[in-house]
């Protein structure tokens, strides 16, 4: 039995997968990020109450915002920031009586759609969240690749490539870069990218994405515009991404992968970008939809 948690700001999941992916159990909650001991302590409770509800011991991967890193063992670059500079596989370890392997969050999408999802049968899948934030995960023939310095897919604090005149200077990122890709094709900027060039009535940031969406579907010219702009820099994103990597697939994760119009729109934009204007990487919904983090969580534990 394999056991799989995914530590998100808001919320933490836990599941439960055979040998076959099929799942047994699962439960969520509301993060309890009040500190560091808080989050350790509701962990290990889930992992308890699931095994005991099982009656069976499982291996326990957990996908996190941000990394473990090679140098000190402790998370680096993690949103959650009571997460950083704390060991929490060694200390998840040391409370469960077993080896606790931690992942990035992203690498857990790729990792399971590579597995069972989307991107099954292709031996390099580039997995891409686009979300409240923006981030990628690489996955190997159904393993996660994470690099000598553990930031292998972070691809989403890179610069937006082949800036227009009206893209510069580009906005300040949390990173403390400016105009990083998560700043253009993440949900939350498609929202700023709308309030900031939409008429005078429709530029509250408290419009969301979906509603945006929605008025591009009703014809509304600004929402189409907005959408039109965001389809091009996540073209312009993903050929940066084919010029290094190549995968041979990619699959898009988090919020604005349930826009069906990216699906149309993106594919015929990518040659317009690509060395040598020959594209045949196929851009795909995810198959397990926000499950895939901690499915891919689980699969940090692979089939002997």
């Amino acid at each position: 039995m394999r056991l799989g948690i995914d530590l998100g700001g808001t919320k933490t999941e836990i599941i439960a997968l055979d040998d076959c992916g099929l799942e047994n159990y699962r439960k969520r909650v509301d993060t309890d990020s009040r500190s560091y001991e808080a989050i350790v302590g509701q962990i290990a409770a889930l992992v308890v109450e699931a095994e005991s509800v099982l009656a069976r011991v499982g291996t326990v991967g957990i996908g996190i915002p941000g990394a473990i890193s090679s140098r000190t063992g402790c998370v680096k670059n993690a949103n959650t920031k009571v997460l950083n500079g704390h060991p929490l596989d060694r200390d998840l370890g040391r409370i469960l009586g077993r080896e606790v392997r931690c992942m990035n969050d992203a690498n857990c999408l790729a990792l399971s759609e590579a597995v069972d999802g989307a991107g099954a049968g292709h031996r390099i899948v580039f997995a891409v969240i686009v979300g409240t934030g923006c981030g990628a995960g690489i996955a190997i023939d159904a393993r996660p690749w994470s690099g000598g310095n553990l930031v292998a897919g972070e691809w989403g604090h890179n610069p937006l490539p082949w800036m227009r005149a009206g893209e510069y200077p580009g906005p300040e990122c949390w990173c403390g870069k400016s105009s990083c890709i998560e700043k253009w094709i993440s949900g939350t900027g498609f929202v700023e990218d709308f309030a900031r060039m939409a008429p005078e009535g429709f530029s509250s940031p408290n419009r969301g994405a979906a509603r945006i969406i929605a008025m591009a579907r009703s014809g509304n010219d600004a929402a189409r515009a907005s959408l039109k702009r965001y389809a091009d820099r996540l073209a312009r994103s993903l050929a940066q991404a084919i010029n290094i990597l190549d995968p041979d697939i990619i699959v898009l994760g988090g919020g604005m992968s349930n826009v069906d119009e990216l699906y149309e729109l993106v594919p015929p934009l990518l040659p317009l970008y690509v060395f040598g204007q020959e594209v045949d990487t196929p851009v795909v919904r995810n198959r397990h939809g926000d499950s895939s983090g901690v499915r891919g969580a689980a699969w940090l534990w692979p089939k002997i």
